[in-house]
């Protein structure tokens, strides 16, 4: 199994993975972390480019938060680290441990489509 989320989403549910440990679930949790509501911030760029607000995170170590509640943390920063991640996350799951892989990514890359500047600078031409 495998959850997928936001830096922003997670904080509002992380204490589940204390949950996945307390019951050995074989769960990956990916954390995409740009220290922002990304969601929320594109709306926000959307209609009132610039005028941003509360959407900014101050993170914990995700890494160091998984292993706090004892499941296994990796980090994540450049595309080629994500497969071995992966893997070991999938080793740990089949062993009873859950994992945690985070995605260290800018700000700027709010969308596989468009940078938060794009999105910035096609709502200023509106």
């Amino acid at each position: 199994m495998v959850n997928f989320s936001g830096d922003g989403c997670y904080m509002m549910h992380g204490q589940e993975l204390a949950t996945a440990v307390q019951h050995k679930a074989g769960v990956i949790f990916i954390v995409v972390n740009n220290g922002s509501y990304g969601t929320i911030r594109m709306h926000q760029e959307r209609r009132f480019p610039g005028r941003v607000s509360a959407t900014d995170l101050q993170n914990p170590d995700f890494v160091k938060l998984a292993e706090a509640y004892g499941a296994a943390g990796y980090r994540v920063t450049q595309t080629s680290e994500f497969a071995p991640a992966l893997k070991a996350a999938l080793v740990n799951t089949l062993a009873g441990q859950p994992a945690l892989i985070e995605i260290v990514l800018d700000v700027e890359a709010l969308t596989p489509r468009q940078t938060l500047s794009q999105i910035r600078a096609a709502a200023q031409k509106s």
